[in-house]
C-alpha cells in the first residue's frame, strides 16, 4: 500500500510504502472491542473497602439501662449511628486488573491502523517540526491538511515545539510511536503519522505472527 507523504503545509514530497502486515488487514470489530474494553478497565482505580460493624474494634457490651433513661435502647457501640462505628452498606473492595495477552493487543493495534488506512483517514507527513511553539501556527497547518479531530504519532520522541503548540487545541493529541494505542486512534477522526512513526510501528508490529483466519 502506497500513500502520499506531505509536509505540515500540505505540500506533497513523495510517496511511502506501508507494510501490508500492519496497515493492510481487514479490520475486525470484535478484536477492537476487546482491546478498547481492556484499556478502559485498566484506567479504573482500585476501590478500597469501608469498615463495617464487624470490622471496627468497639465493645458489644450493653452500655445503658434497657428502660428509664429516656433515650434509645442501644446495645452496641459499633452501630453506624455512633462516631467510630461501622459504616452501613459501605463500599466493598474492588480491584480492576483485566488481562489481555500481548498477541491480541498487538493485533488490535494493527487492526486500528488498518481501519484508518481503509477509511481514508490516515495521512503521512515528513515530520512534525515547527519553527516556533505557537498554537496559531499549528492551527494554520491543520487547516491546510484539512483535519480537526486528529491524533499525531511521531517517532521515538515528539518535536517539542509541536507538543507545546498542540496543548491548547481541542481534539488534537500527539504521541510518540511507543505510545500509539487502539483507544486514542479510534477516538480521533484522523490519524497522522510521520515517516519515523511508520518505521517504528512497522518494526514493532511487523514481526508478529500472522493473523489467524
Amino acid at each position: 500500500m502506497r500513500v502520499e507523504v506531505r509536509t505540515l503545509e500540505g505540500e506533497a514530497v513523495g510517496e511511502l510504502e506501508l507494510p501490508e502486515a500492519v496497515f493492510g488487514l481487514e479490520p475486525r470489530a470484535d478484536i477492537l472491542h476487546r482491546v478498547v474494553t481492556w484499556q478502559l478497565e485498566k484506567r479504573r482505580a482500585p476501590q478500597r473497602a469501608a469498615k463495617e460493624r464487624g470490622d471496627v474494634d468497639r465493645t458489644g457490651k450493653k452500655w445503658g439501662r434497657q428502660k428509664g433513661s429516656g433515650r434509645a435502647r442501644h446495645g452496641d457501640r459499633a452501630a453506624p449511628q455512633f462516631i467510630g462505628g461501622g459504616k452501613a452498606h459501605g463500599p466493598r473492595a474492588r480491584v480492576f486488573a483485566p488481562r489481555l495477552n500481548k498477541r491480541i493487543r498487538a493485533l488490535g493495534l494493527r487492526h486500528a491502523l488498518s481501519a484508518k488506512a481503509r477509511d481514508g483517514q490516515l495521512m503521512v507527513v515528513d515530520n512534525l517540526a515547527l519553527p516556533e511553539a505557537r498554537t496559531r501556527v499549528l492551527r494554520d497547518r491543520l487547516e491546510r491538511l484539512g483535519v480537526r479531530s486528529v491524533l499525531f504519532v511521531d517517532g521515538p520522541a515528539v518535536d517539542l515545539n509541536f507538543a507545546l503548540a498542540s496543548r491548547n487545541l481541542p481534539k488534537v493529541d500527539v504521541l510518540p510511536a511507543i505510545g500509539a494505542n487502539v483507544y486514542d486512534i479510534l477516538n480521533h477522526e484522523h490519524l497522522v503519522l510521520t515517516r519515523a512513526a511508520v518505521e517504528a510501528l512497522g518494526a514493532r508490529l511487523g514481526h508478529r505472527e500472522r493473523e489467524a483466519a
